[in-house]
């Protein structure tokens, strides 16, 4: 009885042998990244600076991602995926093993900046791979599937790294990373083999109408209106992971309900079971009803969540608005990349991927300090509300991108460039 329902949510695991090839490679990748998560403050307060210069070290993981997004899908391109798929651990074992090595502040940003280096080169890597391996019918359900897996390394880190740096010292956890990394490599190297041939086997973009003014299809694709709104949605989604899960959620629930530590952490796992339990149905919802069945409901969820929570005056209604924020981006699951891989003109995938990438990295550095400054100038509830504001009309905005799957699962014809 039991394995029914696991075989259904291990399907495409089981049935594509380079999904799971890459799945494993994600787990490896992403449970390094979660072992030094609750260490990372403490190694950088041992340095006796600020709480700007430790949140520094955040700033300049997201930030090589952020210049380098682009550039990498480029060489993708051009190069293969193989090359950062390979690569991308190895620059983050290289970053790691340096952190651990830092005498200041000034190495640790330096070390950490290579680190997030080889984090944009395996995660650019590991989007387009998926897009190369999967079609419309199944993408949604293929990149959730590795989104689980990254889910699951992230969630399985944390416990580890604070065992780790317990026993053995602080230092260690970014020791361990780095082993990791390179075991990711090796991996790598051994089983994933290169899919750029699968994208340029695919049909090329329609020449224009005789007379028609010609355009670059990746100019066409960054200047439409489909990537713009898949783009918003996204920024929005990171902006609000970022900002009012991470950094408002956690000050209200302390500042206003007295919540310790313990129960907070409580909490954010359940939410983070959540995602993980959603990402399969949420993935099948994508996949046969469309990316829009997906997409706008779950935002208008993820709004209404935040403004309970920004209207919670108890315990009870906070922990019922945390829920519903968690249940609605769980149902956005992966149809967001899904719907900018469908979009990508085929031959270009590395290369339209990569601003995509971009605009979850730029909400994820702006919204806390968009919210942090609206919460210290007025109080916690009105910067909730502002990200339920945003977050509801990129979402409504949505509306006018079109569809690229239709009920059923059947791919819309124009939606391939």
């Amino acid at each position: 009885m039991v394995m029914g329902p696991v075989r259904r949510a291990l399907g495409p695991l089981l049935e594509h042998e380079q999904l799971l090839m890459i799945s494993i490679s994600t787990v490896l990748v992403m449970a390094g990244q979660g072992v030094i998560a609750p260490i990372l403050p403490l190694f950088a307060d041992e340095f006796g600076v600020g709480a700007t210069a430790i949140g520094l070290t955040l700033s300049f993981f997201a930030l090589a991602r952020l210049i380098l997004n682009v550039p990498l899908g480029v060489l993708s391109d051009r190069y293969g995926r193989r090359m950062l798929l390979i690569g991308g651990p190895l620059v983050t074992a290289v970053g790691m093993v340096g952190s651990g090595l830092s005498g200041g502040i000034v190495e640790l940003l330096a070390w950490r900046f290579v680190a997030g280096a080889g984090s944009a080169m395996y995660m650019t890597g590991a989007q387009v791979y998926l897009t190369d391996i999967s079609t419309p019918e199944n993408r949604a359900r293929f990149i959730g599937t590795n989104q689980g897996a990254l889910l699951f390394g992230t969630s399985m880190g944390p416990a580890v790294g604070g065992l780790l740096a317990e026993f053995w010292g602080i230092r260690v956890p970014f020791y361990v990373v780095g082993g990791a990394a390179i075991v990711a490599t090796v991996y790598a190297f051994l089983r994933l083999p290169e899919t750029r041939h699968l994208a340029q086997a695919a049909p090329a973009p329609t020449p224009p109408v005789a007379g028609q003014k010609q355009r670059r299809p990746w100019l066409t694709f960054m200047l439409s209106r489909d990537f713009f709104a898949v783009s918003w949605v996204t920024l929005m989604i990171f902006f609000t992971r970022t900002a009012a899960r991470q950094t408002i959620m956690p000050l209200m629930a302390v500042a206003s309900f007295g919540m310790g530590a313990g129960s907070l952490g409580v909490l954010f796992t359940v939410m983070s079971v959540i995602n993980l339990v959603l990402i399969p149905p949420a993935a099948f919802i994508a996949d046969r009803f469309g990316r829009k069945m997906a997409i706008i409901p779950s935002g208008m969820v993820v709004a209404l969540g935040l403004l309970v929570l920004a209207l919670s005056t108890n315990l009870p209604v906070f922990y019922l608005g945390a829920i519903i924020l968690a249940l609605g981006t769980s149902v956005a699951g992966p149809a967001p990349a899904a719907y900018a891989a469908d979009i990508a003109p085929p031959h270009l995938r590395g290369l339209a991927m990569g601003p995509y990438r971009s605009s979850g990295d730029i909400g994820f550095l702006i919204g806390p300090i968009i919210l942090g400054l609206v919460a210290d100038s007025s109080n916690y509830s009105w910067a909730l509300g502002l990200n339920a504001l945003l977050i509801a009309v990129a979402s409504l905005f949505f509306l006018t991108a079109r569809e690229t799957v239709r009920r059923g699962g059947v791919p819309v014809a124009s939606s391939r460039h």
